[in-house]
């Protein structure tokens, strides 16, 4: 396991057992931001593909699937809450372990801020107060507190985490199924007010719109799936450790996948394609749109819904970050103090303060610059996203290569099958970096040295991150003397606990 390499571990570690299978998944399915994450994306990709939104979203679940099942059997013969970066440490050496898990510390960096911003606006929104979204300072102190409340709840420990996460999935799928049910009751009843369309088994057909449509709307759907991994960070803390937590993220791209279809279905037979399309341009803010019209005197509801996925989000984006801050300062990747673990809490408490503190900053310096800005940011983030999914499967062929010969299963599931969503995670990578080197397709439209903000964004991050590796290679070469490995075959054929 990962302690067998540390020197000198502190005595307190992580609280084993903190939470079961279903807590975990709960976390990977609150880590998504479902309803924030569907409001976010539904307009544009209906602006690309029309009423095949529904295929498309389909089709972006497969390559998250693939990595999914890199993630489970990683995560059996190596139980690191690091994840990405333990396992292509040991994968493929030191230097790709640290620049994957540097990419997993950005990712909740840079979402953060924007995450908490849309939890605050959206409550406001929900119970009358439209004012102060549009007061800058109002809404961003709000964000602030926010996000320093959700941070002390990762603190003060997992379990109160589990159980707040476990009321916010339950109110945004509880709002979310009023909102489908209600939708298309109205839709076959001939009462919306827009130009409806009856759902139709084609718009699964992701093929429907054309090569060019589906490109574009890959990207844009991939990366609504991105964050069920946040299930398996929690590895050490949760029961039967082995499987549990690769199970749990396993189930959250299925979850998540029921419920992309059934809330885009809806959607795109109430208000028509037509209206998305126009509306594109408003982001989340299409959901804020529509509840009046689906919902009527009760569009709190689904205002609340984007509000209680924003939270949820908030905290568990927080996880993946601080985690792997910490098991890579127990590998002496990072300094010592990322890994100082509460006696009282058995959380990772510095690293949970220093993430949040952060963002926060990020937060605060971006939205000086412009609100565009921000997004703009958060756009960067497919680059980062893209660049770890891929490193982990890649690894998880390359961690069980003496293995993968053994049966079908082990070639299919653990060799072709991340291989393959790694190998479309690039493709979106390279397509993500040619569309982002177009400053008109960003959202300020600016030129930041002659490239769209979100490129540099992630370049600027990317070259950060490799100086502080080399220099930190410089004064502690401890961590730079692993080398890697392949799976330990006792490990690989241990038969898995069943959950309670």
């Amino acid at each position: 396991m990962a302690h067998d390499r540390v020197r000198d571990e502190p005595a307190v570690g992580l609280k084993p057992n903190a939470i079961g299978f279903v807590d975990a998944l709960v976390i990977g399915l609150n880590a998504t931001s479902p309803a924030y994450s569907l409001a976010a994306v539904i307009g544009p990709i209906v602006a690309l593909v029309g009423i095949y939104a529904p295929g498309v979203m389909f089709a972006s679940f497969v390559p998250m699937l693939l990595i999914a099942s890199a993630f489970y059997y990683l995560n059996k013969v190596d139980q690191d809450c690091g994840t990405t970066f333990s396992w292509v440490t040991r994968a493929m050496g030191p230097w790709a372990g640290w620049l994957g898990g540097w990419a997993i510390t950005m990712t909740g960096v840079l979402v953060v801020g924007s995450l908490a911003d849309v939890a605050v606006s959206f409550t406001l929104l929900a119970v009358g107060l439209d004012g102060w979204v549009e007061n800058d300072f109002v809404r961003q102190l709000l964000t602030v507190l926010l996000i320093v409340v959700m941070t002390g709840l990762c603190v003060i420990g997992t379990e109160l985490s589990a159980k707040v996460q476990n009321v916010l999935i339950l109110l945004q799928i509880a709002f979310l199924l009023v909102f489908v049910v209600v939708a298309l009751y109205r839709v076959y009843a001939g009462t919306t007010g827009f130009d409806s369309i009856e759902p139709s088994g084609g718009w699964l057909n992701p093929f429907g719109a054309g090569g060019a449509a589906l490109t574009g709307g890959l990207l844009l759907g991939v990366f609504i799936y991105w964050g069920w991994e946040s299930a398996v960070n929690l590895t050490e803390e949760t029961e039967n450790s082995a499987s549990a937590p690769g199970r749990a993220g396993l189930w959250s791209t299925v979850v998540l996948l029921v419920t992309y279809l059934s809330v885009a279905i809806a959607v795109v037979a109430f208000a028509g394609t037509a209206f998305l399309a126009e509306n594109a341009g408003e982001e989340e803010f299409i959901f804020a749109q529509l509840a009046g019209d689906v919902l009527g005197g009760w569009d709190w509801i689904l205002l609340l819904a984007v509000a209680t996925s924003a939270i949820a989000s908030t905290q568990t984006t927080i996880i993946p970050a601080s985690r792997t801050a910490l098991s890579m300062a127990r590998r002496q990747a990072l300094p010592r103090h990322f890994g100082h673990i509460s006696p009282r809490f058995r959380t990772p408490d510095v690293s949970t303060w220093w993430v949040a503190g952060i963002a926060i900053a990020w937060y605060l310096v971006v939205n000086q610059i412009s609100t565009n800005a921000l997004f703009d940011s958060l756009t960067a983030l497919s680059l980062l996203i893209a660049f770890y999914y891929a490193l982990t499967g890649v690894a998880c062929a390359v961690y069980y290569r003496r293995h993968l010969t053994e049966s079908v299963r082990n070639f299919l599931l653990i060799g072709l099958g991340p291989v393959v969503g790694a190998g479309l995670l690039t493709w979106l990578l390279v397509r993500s970096v040619i569309d982002m080197s177009d400053p008109a397709n960003s959202y300020s439209g600016t030129s930041w040295f002659g490239l769209g903000p979100p490129l540099v964004i992630g370049i600027v991050i990317s070259l950060v991150g490799v100086v502080l590796m080399v220099v930190w290679r410089l004064r502690d070469a401890v961590f730079w003397q692993e080398r890697p490995g392949v799976a330990d075959p006792d490990l690989v054929h241990a038969p898995a606990r069943k959950e309670r």
